[in-house]
């Protein structure tokens, strides 16, 4: 398996990492995780726990974006190092994105965001 690929895999660990920490907040929070209706006991975190909550919905959006570039780009033959390169940088960012948005870094969260979209527009440019 590419580099590329491993980081898709990577990629789709991502959220479900942000959802364990979600859990430890609703855990810290209410005493109890709810497996039943999890998305309720969500909607009333507050602080760390919402913002991991949000992180890990944005880690859903972005893996979109990130399969659809990293495919594009592997299918129309880009440039393996530079593919992989941007593939690691995504990755990098991303996880950094989680831990500034959880830390309620906002701007450098938005850094990270800017920066791993970055690398989307960067896999679709070099597939054309």
């Amino acid at each position: 398996m590419t580099i590329p690929f491993w980081c898709l895999l990577i990629a789709t660990i991502l959220p479900l990492t942000t959802s364990w920490v979600g859990s430890y907040y609703r855990q810290k929070q209410f005493g109890t995780v709810d497996n039943k209706n999890p998305r309720a006991q969500n909607a009333q975190l507050t602080g760390a726990g919402a913002r991991a909550v949000a992180a890990q919905q944005n880690a859903w959006e972005a893996l979109a974006v990130f399969t659809a570039a990293l495919l594009v780009s592997q299918h129309l033959g880009a440039d393996p190092e530079k593919a992989a390169t941007a593939a690691m940088a995504f990755i990098v960012a991303r996880v950094l994105h989680a831990v500034f948005y959880i830390a309620d870094k906002d701007i450098l969260r938005s850094l990270a965001f800017m920066v791993s979209y970055g690398c989307c527009i960067w896999l679709f440019l070099m597939a054309s």
